[in-house]
């Protein structure tokens, strides 16, 4: 049955790309976290759709604490220090820490307002934090927005190997390109030898692509800083310590997802 998109009347969003994992637990938001404000500090324009509505953690990343104001009855997203628009579930309640207790319907028409109710403005890229899994709220998200792309995210365990696979099978029977697997939790390198450690397992990202026949976006390192950097609220400064860390990923992303680059200061 033919479903009509959610629109947004507010600006032109160039792309809408869902960051997707098979299972809970690989780092997806941290993914996005970081992929948004890499993305944001070479001059694209940005905005994150935090579309985990029972484990919002977007906020808490980018230290954004501030609920969400309405303005003519519609929306407006809130805003990093470095000027990553984002829009959460957690920025509309009175206390950060309360439940959102709502069966899927509710769940899925919340997604729906946070698009098109929402002033996002011109956006180059918006970024869905999807939750985990192949249920309700990942096909809502594919079927009811204008998603152009996925990014799946996974770490080097055979389980979640497996998992991530029905992810990409969603993604083909949904009709959107997969522009690329992240790995996350690859290795850790010591920081006084420089070898590294496997700690769960060893990657199977590449295999994991060829066999899927989408591009490997990059593998991530285990990094207890970024951890801090998280809790803190301070995952943009991530880029500005140490700008080859992830510029392996926003490279390889840019090139799969044909980004208009003339709009980069890089």
């Amino acid at each position: 049955m033919f479903m009509v998109k959610c629109k947004n009347p507010f600006g032109r969003i160039e792309q809408v790309i869902a960051v997707v994992s098979g299972k809970g637990g690989v780092g997806k938001s941290s993914v996005t976290s970081l992929l948004a404000s890499a993305l944001n500090q070479r001059g694209f324009k940005v905005g994150i759709l935090d579309a985990d509505i029972t484990g919002p953690s977007i906020p808490k990343f980018f230290g954004v604490k501030d609920r969400l104001q309405t303005l003519d009855e519609h929306l407006l997203p809130a805003e990093s220090k470095n000027g990553v628009k984002i829009v959460s579930s957690n920025l509309l309640l009175e206390n950060e820490d309360d439940p959102v207790i709502w069966r899927g319907p509710l769940v899925s028409g919340l997604i729906n307002q946070f698009f098109e109710e929402v002033d996002w403005g011109d956006l180059d890229c918006l970024l869905v934090d999807l939750p985990p899994g192949t249920g309700d709220i990942p096909l809502s998200v594919m079927q009811n927005l204008p998603v152009t792309g996925l990014v799946m995210v996974s770490s080097p365990q055979k389980l979640v190997t497996m998992i991530v696979k029905k992810a990409i099978h969603m993604a083909e029977k949904v009709h959107i390109p997969v522009l690329g697997l992240i790995e996350n939790y690859s290795y850790f390198e010591c920081p006084e030898c420089k070898k590294r450690v496997e700690i769960f397992g060893k990657s199977k990202a590449q295999s994991i692509a060829a066999e899927a026949e989408i591009p490997l976006l990059g593998r991530l390192p285990i990094r207890p800083e970024l951890a801090e950097k998280s809790d803190a609220g301070q995952i943009e400064t991530v880029h500005q310590a140490d700008p080859e860390f992830f510029k392996e990923v926003t490279d390889n992303f840019l090139v799969q997802s044909k980004l208009d680059k003339t709009v980069s200061k890089v």
